[in-house]
């Protein structure tokens, strides 16, 4: 029997074939959360489902028209993610469509944590309010077109000026994706969370509700008292001590620290429980 024809040789292509499929689907599943095509992914699956179901039940004319959509539907996806497609095939280019963070991602990581807390220090002591949100896994696409597109990198003067009271960008949030200031006074979700203090406003609530959409880190620095909180997963830690809020960002965003992240958070700081 020929080397390539042993049957656990076989097995194993066959499993090795599953788990990389499996890894594409879940890599580009991630890329698209939290933008516009996960609604369209949702009309297509229901289209699949309504043509399973008119294959099943014999319906003829409803069976033709989804077999017309699903036809001409590829040809409309290639146009309408027309820029997702070049940016992917951009990305595979150079490599890094599936590639894990380099040293020098790191380090740029690390610069962007510390421009981040040397501002909120300074509109802290200030009591300029802020509202910061971080990108990580979930994309933060649709949020970042309702602000005004800046793709500049992330200084702590840079987020100081925007958050200026009374200039043209400090109503809203910025957000940051891949190290770069990706848009300022964006729109976030509001939480409707009734568990959420009364003293809490607009920036809090918020912050609350991009969490519970996203995975992003956000920052808020309240404009009556200066308190630094930071939300994550649909939690809010309010009135962090400087060094507190220096742990919770490094350990959450610098690689090196994040896998002794999570068993912190339990204790650190306030959370919204009433």
């Amino acid at each position: 029997m020929p080397f390539g024809e042993l049957p656990i040789l076989n097995y194993l292509g066959k499993i090795v074939d599953i788990l990389v499929v499996w890894y594409v689907i879940y890599k580009s599943i991630m890329m698209i959360r939290g933008t516009k095509a996960v609604q369209l992914l949702k009309g297509i699956i229901l289209i699949m489902l309504v043509h399973i179901v008119s294959n099943f039940l014999g319906l003829s004319t409803l069976q033709w028209l989804m077999d017309r959509a699903i036809t001409w539907g590829f040809l409309a996806l290639i146009i309408i993610f027309q820029p997702e497609l070049r940016r992917a095939l951009e990305q595979l280019g150079r490599g890094r469509l599936f590639s894990r963070s380099s040293a020098n991602d790191d380090e740029e990581q690390t610069k962007m944590v510390e421009a981040i807390i040397k501002a909120t220090e300074y509109m802290a002591k200030r009591r300029i309010g802020a509202l910061i949100s971080i990108e990580r896994e979930t994309g933060m696409g649709d949020y970042i077109e309702t602000g005004i597109i800046l793709n500049a990198r992330v200084s702590s003067e840079l987020l100081i000026n925007i958050f200026i009271p009374n200039t043209p960008l400090h109503d809203g949030a910025v957000i940051i994706q891949k190290n770069h200031v990706a848009a300022a006074a964006c729109y976030l979700p509001l939480s409707e969370s009734p568990f959420i203090s009364k003293e809490l406003g607009t920036r809090h609530r918020a912050a609350l509700g991009i969490s519970e959409v996203t995975d992003s880190i956000t920052v808020v620095v309240s404009e009556e008292t200066g308190a630094v909180s930071i939300t994550k997963n649909g939690e809010l830690h309010r009135d962090l001590t400087p060094e507190q809020f220096r742990e919770l960002l490094t350990k959450e965003l610098v690689p090196a620290t994040k896998a002794t992240s999570s068993s912190r958070w339990q204790w650190r700081g306030k959370r919204h429980d009433g």
